[in-house]
């Protein structure tokens, strides 16, 4: 008498992996997941605009810590300038941010994740 329902093979369907493997290696994924967004947390990334005369220092959970501005860039005759660099400088810190987020979650080859 022929088996009826069921995976092909018995539980190994899954390219031979039962059940528990997976789910095992699901949590795994998971922790190592939440470690590598907690440690990207705690970094700091740094961007300068207009040749270090602005400064700015992002957290990983994209907060910013720190604004520098040297004082010979404030003209007071020209804050669009100052505003542009500032925009410029940001941004910039958070593209980094973006980056490394990207990087760390690259290693994890989840479908529909990336």
């Amino acid at each position: 008498m022929g088996k009826r329902g069921g995976f092909p093979g018995g539980m190994g369907g899954f390219g031979g992996m039962n059940i528990n493997n997976l789910m095992k290696e699901a949590k795994k994924m998971q922790a190592d997941l939440e470690k590598s967004q907690a440690e990207l947390a705690t970094k700091e990334f740094e961007a300068t605009a207009g040749g270090g005369a602005i400064s700015v220092k992002v957290s990983g959970e994209k907060i910013i810590k720190e604004i520098e501005i040297k004082k010979d860039v404030v003209d007071p005759d020209d804050v669009e300038m100052l505003q542009d660099l500032i925009l410029t400088c940001v941004n910039e810190a958070l593209r980094k941010v973006d980056s490394a987020q990207a990087m760390e979650m690259g290693k994890y080859n989840i479908p529909g994740i990336m």
